[in-house]
């Protein structure tokens, strides 16, 4: 007979994104994860038009990989040996 434990084999939300098994398409959570920030501040990020590109799909937002990483690489444009 299996153990309870071995049923279960899904990872938690708060898991760290692989970036070698990410599709195309991610979830908030995931982003949200994926940046080290709260969904909350995703969607306030949205709604200030600061944030990564994010779509709707049906009634759900989704943010495309390279995009989050192009928004994330603008981030540092700024020198610090300066």
């Amino acid at each position: 007979m299996p153990s309870p434990s071995a049923r279960h084999t899904r990872t938690p939300a708060t898991a760290p994104v692989d970036a070698t098994r990410r599709g195309p398409l991610a979830t908030p959570a995931e982003v949200a994860a994926y940046l080290g920030v709260p969904v909350k501040t995703l969607y306030q990020w949205k709604y200030r038009g600061i944030g990564p590109n994010v779509h709707k799909v049906g009634r759900h937002l989704r943010y495309r990989w390279p995009e989050v990483d192009a928004w994330l690489n603008a981030q540092a444009t700024y020198d610090l040996a300066v």
